[in-house]
């Protein structure tokens, strides 16, 4: 193999490692045995050696094969690889092409130039009163989406340490309180024995109170891969915040990964999870993921007045099918349910399709989870009291109009 093609996976490399794959050395060398092995003349068998080499987690397959037409853009780079040509970073986009994901852009921008001009349409940027532009506010309000490869790193340690406090919840335990609703007699006799039988105050003593079991179920279905991983990184931040909480995930099949993420490293944990989680990026079947949860875990996890999260876009791959009965059935077993759906994004969403009708009229919340805002709004609203089912009858009337 030529020296010039060997440093064109090299560069290859360097740009899946710049998008956030884990490639070392190592990986670079293993790629560069299995090319000379399996050769360069079908392209097809190109990249499923490099996807071999590359990817060995099932979040990262969208990031390569993005990254892969993006590098090897030309039809006829195999052509060019025989020509041993370096694959022309500038070429302009086909009509056909899809929308680039801006952390490949940035990955595969050469060295030393500065980012992309902007289009027609140049992005507001915010300024504060000092007139410096404030990139903890941008960055707050940013689409997990949009962001760069950069921006992803700074979202992830502004997630690490976020806390989801929620409201209080009384317990069947007593405690001593001077000011509590209900006399305790057993220390009020104490106290009158140890005074010889004087007559002394009352004790008093009111309820317990803790926060309540937090459950999550997390859609990791290919409509939500896009937010699926930085929600993932929300779901470890709040198992390692506090105690009781137990994390779903479900697209075709539920999986239980409470145990994975209690590791207090993200890395190890989410590699957990990506071992033990079989159906990333495949289709949704809410209905059957609900069901099984009130069959098998509901008794276990939903007890002391838990509040569930639900994570999803609602896009059901059944039709909604029995959707309606087993969402119903979780929202009578818990305290709260509460939907958290990346679609509010949009402006102008309404509940149209079948499976998000039928999920609309249990739910006592209906939110946005797509980017860090709309993250901290959902540890204010979980502190209140009380639940607000009108929010989400008001979506589903709208929707009806």
């Amino acid at each position: 193999m030529d020296d010039r093609l060997t440093a064109n996976l090299m560069h290859f490399a360097r740009a899946l490692r710049a998008a956030g794959l884990p490639v070392g050395p190592g990986k670079v060398l293993q790629a560069v045995e299995a090319v000379r092995a399996v050769g360069i003349t079908d392209r097809r068998d190109f990249y499923w050696t490099l996807h071999a080499v590359f990817v060995n987690r099932r979040d990262q397959r969208e990031l390569f094969d993005q990254a892969f037409h993006v590098f090897w853009r030309n039809p006829d780079i195999l052509k060019r690889m025989m020509g041993l040509l370096l694959p022309g970073m500038r070429t302009p986009p086909s009509p056909d092409d899809k929308e680039m994901s801006r952390r490949i852009a940035e990955a595969l921008r050469p060295p030393g130039t500065g980012p992309a001009e902007e289009g027609p349409e140049k992005t507001e940027i915010e300024v504060d009163a000092a007139l410096t532009v404030s990139d903890q506010e941008l960055l707050q309000a940013k689409d997990f989406e949009k962001m760069s490869g950069e921006e992803l790193a700074q979202a992830k340690q502004l997630l690490a340490r976020m806390a989801l406090p929620v409201a209080q919840a009384s317990t069947r335990r007593w405690r001593p309180d001077p000011r509590g609703p209900r006399v305790d007699p057993r220390a009020t006799l104490r106290r009158m024995l140890q005074s010889g039988g004087d007559v002394v105050d009352l004790a008093r003593r009111s309820r317990r109170t803790r926060p309540p079991p937090l459950v999550v179920l997390c859609d990791i279905s290919g409509s939500m891969s896009r937010y699926s991983r930085m929600l993932l990184h929300f779901m470890h931040a709040v198992t390692n915040d506090r105690d009781r909480v137990s994390s779903f995930t479900f697209g075709t099949r539920l999986t239980n990964i409470t145990r994975h993420l209690r590791h207090k490293d993200v890395d190890v944990a989410l590699e957990a999870v990506s071992g033990a989680v079989e159906d990333w990026s495949g289709g949704t079947r809410i209905g059957v993921a609900l069901k099984e949860f009130n069959r098998v875990w509901a008794r276990r996890v939903l007890g002391q007045g838990a509040v569930v999260l639900l994570i999803t876009d609602g896009l059901d791959r059944d039709a909604g099918e029995g959707l309606g009965r087993e969402a119903e059935r979780l929202h009578k077993s818990c305290r709260r349910l509460v939907w958290l759906n990346p679609l509010l994004r949009w402006e102008g969403f309404a509940p149209k399709s079948s499976g998000i009708r039928a999920l609309l009229p249990h739910v006592d919340d209906f939110r946005p989870a797509h980017n860090l805002d709309s993250l901290a709004a959902l540890a204010g609203a979980l502190q209140q009291h009380g639940i607000r089912r009108e929010a989400s009858r008001q979506w589903l009337r709208e929707g009806q109009g």
